[in-house]
């Protein structure tokens, strides 16, 4: 196993990231079998359980109440719709279920006892739960823990350099001050960024330093690529290559040897080569499913046969329990 470091510098990270590529997947390969089981994937579901009307301004985001995206507007889902869904994701082969809710913060309401009451049917189903509903105190931290979430997903976007040339109604300290409190109350941390939104390699290195250096690593971080959605101002975006998207994994991989990294948005726009190459690299979680949220995905049965071409075997779900705990608080 491969010993984390915390104090990485932006030339340490960009000579990395600049690595000719076919050297760069070779280190990530190595590293990624160093700590992890070869051509294991984890499979998740995303949920939008409460979808747009959201007041923050984040550029890339068609849940903005601000941005007229023409996505279907609902209230938070039913529980027992929330858990048929569940059943669904787990048929298809999915062991995390992720929730996600489009709101600025969690408020301590009805809303949010009934979000409880999901976290607990879900894990009650042997499925790990995640949810992502916007900015968390430690009392609510705590709540979520209670009732059985195993991890929580909030995510910083960019580099903190970057940050407000994507969002103005919140800040970076806020995004680091919610992962504290998921760290506090003993809940796993999903934290990632998006590629694709106008940053410099500059921002995308400073992205993952500021999680490599955090006292304990983030268990998992998801990649995204940006997909411009009409009405919100990265409409117009060009589309990520995908060597950008495996470069990132890649250096994701060797700074972060113990973490998930997550194949999350813009798979749609990997054919299964370069995907194949973001496994190679050190991908190890796909989201499943028809839709991200309110972005297309590619749908189970496409994904099972992708996984039977590459001899990818899915990961059971809590297979890195034992490493839950066994880290110090973090604090920021």
């Amino acid at each position: 196993m491969t010993p984390t470091k915390h104090n990485w510098t932006t030339d340490e990270l960009l000579a990395i990231y600049n690595t000719p590529l076919l050297e760069l997947l070779y280190q990530a390969s190595t590293v990624h079998r160093a700590n992890h089981t070869a051509y294991e994937v984890q499979v998740s579901s995303l949920l939008s359980i409460k979808t747009g009307g959201c007041p923050e301004d984040c550029s890339y985001c068609p849940q903005a109440a601000r941005y007229n995206t023409h996505i279907d507007v609902h209230k938070l889902m039913t529980h027992d719709a929330v858990m048929q869904a569940a059943d669904n994701a787990k048929a298809g082969g999915s062991s995390r279920m992720c929730l996600g809710a489009a709101w600025r913060e969690v408020r301590d309401n009805s809303d949010f006892e009934r979000v409880l009451d999901m976290v607990k049917g879900i894990n009650e189903k042997g499925m790990e739960v995640c949810c992502t509903l916007g900015m968390l105190t430690d009392k609510q931290a705590n709540k979520l823990a209670n009732a059985g979430l195993y991890a929580y997903n909030h995510n910083i976007d960019t580099s903190e350099e970057n940050y407000n040339n994507i969002i103005s109604t919140r800040n970076y300290e806020d995004r680091l001050k919610t992962i504290n409190n998921v760290r506090k109350a003993g809940i796993t941390v999903c934290s990632g960024g998006i590629i694709g939104m106008g940053e410099t390699a500059l921002d995308r290195v400073n992205m993952l330093k500021t999680l490599a250096n955090l006292p304990v690593h983030p268990e998992s971080v998801p990649i995204n690529a940006l997909v411009p959605v009409e009405g919100t101002p990265m409409a117009n975006q060009p589309q990520v290559p995908s060597w950008d998207m495996i470069r990132m994994v890649a250096t994701a991989r060797i700074v972060l040897p113990q973490t998930s990294v997550r194949l999350s948005a813009g798979r749609m726009q990997l054919n299964m080569e370069a995907q194949a190459m973001c496994f190679l690299a050190g991908a190890n979680s796909i989201f499943a499913g028809d839709k991200l949220l309110t972005t297309p995905n590619p749908e189970y049965d496409t994904d099972r046969q992708m996984f039977v071409t590459l001899g990818i075997t899915p990961k059971a779900a809590f297979a890195d329990k034992a490493k839950k705990f066994n880290h110090p608080i973090e604090t920021v």
